[in-house]
């Protein structure tokens, strides 16, 4: 049976710290975790003091805060995805880092937000012409992908990922402003209608723009293949351990079939 322990460090932003990812990936290390997942703007500083500061100093961050993934997940043989933000050539990226004992890849987020109020597609070099493949990758056996939070709302990502036949979409997230809801209701429905294991980090704490405060509220989760809520954190410093099994998706593809039902058709 190919199964793996997945979990999810639900925390404010650390700044330069790395103290608290010490202690809690050592504690999932003894608890037989493979796979680790962090939030976004966990690493980094929010998106709105991040954009107020000069990228040398984005560029020291990121780079230390790499370091300390790469030593933890050589040392516990550990597989860690985490939102960055990159500097290239002088240009901020926003990027999803996957960092195991031997490797590291880089995933840039394709779509980004552009509301008025928070406009990342502004801020990040990242490209935006014709859509890639999400990054995917195997541990232990399961077949795992990554998308960013606000990626999650565009079809065309999944319809590359039935063709993956995944097990487990991981999704780090920085959902603020009463949106608990609204999140857990388009995450199940992704995990039920594309046969997958949905695990999702919200990041917690708050950051004040002059008068308004935008609240992170965690509810970190995972969604099994069957839509419903595995496991789920609420709005404090936690960490989420969960049992991802190959097993349930391939049972959900036989039971409901809704992947196989059109993808023969696709070109």
């Amino acid at each position: 049976m190919l199964a793996i322990n997945a979990a999810v460090l639900q925390l404010p932003g650390i700044g330069m710290s790395s103290t608290q990812l010490y202690r809690y990936v050592r504690h999932a290390h003894k608890s037989g975790v493979r796979l680790l997942l962090l939030g976004e703007y966990l690493l980094n500083p929010f998106f709105h003091e991040l954009r107020t500061l000069p990228l040398p100093m984005i560029k020291e961050q990121s780079e230390h805060q790499l370091r300390v993934l790469k030593e933890l997940a050589a040392t516990y043989d550990m597989t860690i995805v985490a939102p960055l933000v990159t500097v290239k050539k002088g240009k901020p990226f926003k990027t999803a880092v996957k960092v195991s004992a031997h490797s590291t890849s880089y995933y840039d987020q394709q779509i980004l937000i552009d509301y008025p109020h928070w406009n990342e597609q502004a801020f990040y070099a990242n490209e935006s012409t014709v859509l890639k493949e999400p990054m995917i990758f195997t541990v232990d056996g399961v077949r795992c992908a990554v998308l960013f939070g606000f990626e999650l709302h565009f079809d065309p990502f999944f319809a590359m990922l039935d063709a993956k036949n995944i097990d487990l979409l991981l999704v780090p997230s920085v959902s603020t402003f009463e949106s608990s809801q609204r999140w857990g209701e388009l995450i199940r429905m992704r995990a039920f209608t594309h046969h997958c294991y949905i695990l999702r980090a919200n990041r917690i704490g708050e950051y004040r723009d002059g008068a308004h405060a935008w609240r992170f509220y965690g509810d970190s989760l995972c969604v099994s293949p069957d839509g419903t809520v595995a496991q789920h954190l609420g709005n404090t410093e936690e960490l989420m351990i969960a049992s991802i099994d190959h097993h349930a998706v391939r049972e959900a593809r036989r039971g409901w079939g809704f992947v196989n039902r059109y993808k023969h058709r696709m070109t």
